[in-house]
């Protein structure tokens, strides 16, 4: 039997909307544009500058004809195109799928089969490995080479399109759509292998979003903080962490890997930028 509380008070777009960790990019730029998002060597990027990148993707996915619901593969380390891909490929309704850079051709060969990947974005360091994979595949995905500043080895081109170049085909003001369900798939990400073929895992928005947040309220994070990715963003989507420092309005300090020589002579230098927590950068 109906309760008082059934009767006349049903969901609407002026009390519920499905969670989704990509309102906390759109929020960041709207209150905070001028504050750091990303920091990648000499680059520095705002949060308004890094969402209109965001949609951008997204655009330009959707004119290079990747459809929702369809994969869309990542074989990068931390810089900022894989941060940009945690919210322009769902922006487009694609899932994304963040791929071990440690593995070898035949594992990631098996992982965009299995994914029925449409697209990968490639880092150069790993564009011999995904050479070898593709080959491997009844149907090739479009690849996006990602020509990164800070890789200092031979830039070997692969893809059809450069990352920036495919950015400059998308709309900054893309029409995007939040998820008409929660329960819509965000990421997929596989298992090393280590005991038969990799395992698929799917995040949903719902629980990308409820992770994010739980993070803030775990390590009790303060507002802005700054982040510096030592954690790998394709290990489970760094937990969540790109997510979640766009709702904190963060920063994300990129590394390609973690070296502790050069990093602390790096810092003996006083190369990089200076950021501040608090501070204001309007």
């Amino acid at each position: 039997m109906a309760t008082i509380f059934e009767q006349g008070l049903p969901k609407t777009v002026a009390n519920h909307v499905p969670l989704s960790p990509l309102t906390f990019i759109e929020r960041s730029a709207s209150i905070y544009p001028d504050y750091p998002a990303v920091v990648h060597g000499s680059t520095l990027r705002t949060w308004g500058e890094t969402w209109s990148r965001c949609r951008q993707l997204a655009s330009a996915l959707e004119k290079r004809g990747i459809q929702p619901g369809q994969t869309v593969a990542a074989m990068l380390p931390n810089i900022p195109a894989m941060f940009e891909a945690h919210f322009g490929v769902p922006l487009a309704g694609c899932v994304l799928n963040t791929l071990n850079i440690r593995l070898d051709a035949e594992a990631i060969s098996y992982m965009l089969e299995h994914g029925e990947a449409k697209a990968i974005l490639v880092d150069p360091e790993f564009a011999d490995v995904i050479q070898q994979a593709v080959t491997k595949l009844k149907h090739k995905p479009l690849i996006i080479d990602v020509a990164d500043s800070e890789f200092l080895g031979e830039t070997q081109g692969i893809g059809e399109i450069e990352y920036e170049a495919l950015l400059n085909e998308g709309n900054a003001d893309f029409a995007y759509q939040l998820p008409a369900d929660e329960w819509d798939a965000i990421s997929l990400n596989y298992t090393s292998g280590t005991t038969g073929k990799p395992k698929g895992v799917v995040y949903h928005h719902r629980g990308a979003y409820l992770n994010a947040v739980s993070n803030i309220m775990e390590w009790a994070m303060p507002h802005h903080p700054i982040y510096l990715w030592t954690l790998p963003m394709f290990h489970c989507n760094g937990w969540c962490f790109p997510w979640t420092i766009a709702a904190n309005a963060g920063v994300n300090v990129c590394l390609r890997r973690v070296d502790p020589k050069k990093d602390y002579a790096a810092n003996c230098r006083g190369e990089g930028h200076s950021l501040q927590r608090g501070a204001d950068y309007s």
